[in-house]
């Protein structure tokens, strides 16, 4: 069944997870910011907009025939369902109409896997909008694993920066993520069941 009858709705709001604050960037946990931020740059949509009544950054462009919103909550990463439950009754959009792109520590770092709905595997920013009522979104899944020390602590792992070999494949990471939400946005609307690599 597709993830999104985009013949019926034509908008689809795409949210990347992360904190705020120069001290996070380029942390294993702001890969969702990082990929949002590569996918907008790719496809022309217009400068990020801090909309404070939606706690987001957001910008929106049409690609093809679909308007496609793009998100950045400015919430912290455990407040995430506050921001996307605003932005979805501001736009009124149902959760079928919702990709979430987010770091997963369960996936090993070179994969992407994709979803729909499911636990919240540790990330607390899933957990948030679990708890808001936007568990059953899509779900873009990008492996940051395995920790480099077994016995660290996740919470410590997922906010420290990515390491130098890491960063050298970031183009390549961005780059399939952005691969993964064309192909959904001008395809069946159905998020790809394979596990990709690069």
């Amino acid at each position: 069944m597709p993830l999104y009858s985009l013949s019926s709705n034509k908008t689809i709001l795409i949210v990347g997870l992360g904190n705020i604050g120069a001290e996070y960037e380029g942390t294993r946990h702001n890969i969702g910011f990082a990929a949002l931020d590569a996918f907008a740059e790719s496809n022309d949509f217009p400068a990020w907009v801090n909309k404070k009544d939606l706690k987001a950054e957001v910008t929106q462009t049409t690609l093809g025939d679909v308007r496609v919103i793009l998100a950045k909550p400015t919430t912290f990463m455990n407040e995430s369902g506050q921001a996307v439950q605003a932005i979805a009754n501001f736009y009124k959009i149902g959760a079928e109409h919702i990709i979430v792109v987010h770091d997963e520590l369960d996936i090993d770092f070179g994969q992407i896997r994709c979803r729909v709905g499911g636990g919240a595997a540790g990330n607390n920013g899933i957990k948030s909008l679990i708890q808001h009522g936007y568990g059953e979104t899509g779900r873009v899944r990008v492996g940051i694993g395995p920790k480099t020390h077994p016995e660290m602590d996740s919470a410590d792992y997922v906010l420290q920066k990515f390491s130098t070999d890491q960063n050298s494949h970031m183009k390549d990471l961005t780059r399939e993520v952005t691969a993964i939400l064309i192909e959904t946005i001008y395809g069946d609307g159905q998020l790809p069941h394979e596990t990709r690599s690069f």
